[in-house]
């Protein structure tokens, strides 16, 4: 009997939480509306307080708009704050807050916490939160040459050793119009790198290893076998897993996709290709995914040059072989048959779901086979899966593919927790 589950979406990291918006003065301020606006779409609630610095960027009438909240910008505003008129913005802000996002973060502004200063409201209330309670989140932004200057990176150290959450930059064309690191974060990185931040760390301290994408068998130099899977799931359980704070290896075929935040990635074509990058990756890991379709054949005798049309309308003569199975050696693996290490498989059906998962289950000898009907899901964002074990199965409904990647990695955490 399969028994349902009626919606695979664990709460958005930041959905339910309260975000203090923090803006500074630089010209990143622009990408605060596009961030604030995220946030809320996410299930968040924001509250927006600016320097006067960063009011030269951008209005507090945009913000407000956006966040549907007042704005404070000054530490002797006597409205009402958090519902309580005692004219002390500065603590009532904070106390409210799930975290402190400052984006964008400039030098002065760092320089400024660093050293306890707090002359205008927010760096105030950075100071006056309660440090346990509600982190301090900070996106930097400046000039490649402010980036790199070793007070700079001073404070960005002493900052992070303080207890600040500080966050990478990113790299390109500058507005000065320079080009170099420094640059802040996109939107829909900072939404991301928040929502980890809050994501239980189910999987903290382990080593996952993942394989996404299809894979490539050559037949000449220009031709080859492969298959229509995009990668997205499994690039979607490499990012959960390490939102859920394992230490994560992506094994990647030839697929277009960026890599996740946090991740470290090695791609490869071929089903050769790909077992030898897993059998390099897996003696240290915990948990095995093989997520990739890999193809179950490849040329016997692959041409050393382009083949030619002769003419007579007849196509050339191939030969293939069977690809190595890479989930059954992992499988049969002594950490796999010991325990040390858990296997996830994955079949790709296009009929028959449950009886061939089950087989396929079987025949791998997996503690969990994960499978889905291809041609449903091949390329698309949502997908449907079906959890197989030993006892029992477990349908999760069509939802985002990163929604199910989440379920998919608590369920795995559960299971090996009672290992």
């Amino acid at each position: 009997m399969t028994e349902k589950i009626s919606s695979p979406v664990s709460k958005h990291g930041i959905e339910g939480r309260h975000i203090v918006l923090g803006l500074s003065g630089g010209i990143a301020c622009y990408k605060a509306a596009e961030l604030c606006r995220a946030l809320i779409k996410a299930g968040a609630t924001v509250q927006v307080v600016m320097t006067p610095a960063a009011a030269q960027f951008i209005t507090p009438v945009t913000m407000q708009a956006l966040s549907g909240r007042t704005i404070f910008m000054s530490q002797w505003d006597d409205r009402t704050a958090a519902g309580v008129d005692n004219n002390m913005a500065h603590i009532n802000l904070s106390r409210e807050a799930d975290a402190i996002l400052v984006a964008p973060a400039s030098a002065d502004f760092m320089a400024k916490l660093l050293h306890g200063r707090a002359d205008e409201l927010l760096s105030l209330m950075c100071l006056a939160r309660p440090i346990e309670q509600v982190p301090l989140i900070l996106a930097p932004a400046m000039n490649r040459e402010m980036w790199i200057h070793p007070a700079t990176q001073r404070n960005v150290a002493q900052l992070a050793a303080d207890g600040a959450h500080v966050l990478g930059v990113g790299a390109g064309f500058q507005a000065c119009g320079e080009v170099g690191d420094g640059r802040m974060l996109e939107p829909e990185e900072l939404l991301r790198a928040l929502d980890s931040f809050f994501h239980p760390k189910l999987l903290a301290g382990r080593r996952v290893v993942v394989t996404a994408g299809p894979t490539f068998e050559a037949i000449d130099p220009v031709r080859g076998l492969t298959n229509r899977s995009s990668g997205k799931m499994g690039f979607a359980i490499a990012q959960a897993a390490q939102m859920a704070g394992a230490e994560v290896t992506l094994i990647a075929g030839p697929v277009g996709l960026p890599t996740p935040d946090g991740v470290t990635r090695v791609d490869v074509e071929s089903a050769h290709d790909m077992l030898g990058a897993v059998q390099l990756a897996v003696p240290q890991a915990d948990v095995f995914v093989a997520c990739a379709a890999v193809a179950d054949w490849t040329a016997a005798h692959p041409a050393t040059q382009k083949m030619k049309k002769d003419g007579t309308g007849a196509p050339p003569a191939l030969a293939f072989k069977e690809t190595v199975d890479i989930l059954a050696t992992v499988a049969q693996s002594d950490r796999a048959q010991s325990g040390a290490l858990y296997c996830v498989g994955f079949a790709a059906e296009s009929h028959d779901l449950l009886a061939n998962a089950q087989a396929k289950r079987a025949k791998k000898g997996v503690p969990l086979l994960v499978g889905n009907i291809g041609p449903d899901t091949f390329g698309r964002d949502h997908n449907a899966l079906l959890l197989v074990t030993a006892d029992g199965t477990q349908a999760l409904p069509e939802a985002p593919k990163q929604a199910l990647a989440h379920a998919l990695v608590a369920h795995i955490a559960n299971a090996i927790s009672v290992l």
